[in-house]
């Protein structure tokens, strides 16, 4: 098990980036969360096998259809074993 800290600037807020992660991350069998940042970005942690989170974090350099990602930061983290998956 791996986990990864993204942190995605753009325009990423109101455009469903939030719950299409959700849904992308359930559907890969992914825990962890993603929320909204004061500062216009959207943060998301992705626990699972590496194959999984990876998809993860490469969906998250494009994000759904109507965002427009212009740059993503990814940090390796130690997994806390989180149980599913969450919108903060």
């Amino acid at each position: 098990m791996i986990r990864r800290r993204v942190v995605v600037s753009g325009s990423v807020q109101g455009v469903f980036f939030r719950d299409t992660c959700r849904r992308t991350a359930e559907a890969r069998g992914v825990a962890g969360w993603v929320r909204n940042v004061r500062d216009g970005t959207v943060e998301a942690v992705f626990e699972g096998d590496p194959e999984s989170v990876q998809k993860l974090v490469e969906w998250a350099h494009q994000g759904p259809p109507a965002a427009v990602v212009d740059a993503v930061s990814v940090t390796e983290e130690e997994p806390e074993g989180l149980p599913g998956f969450e919108v903060r």
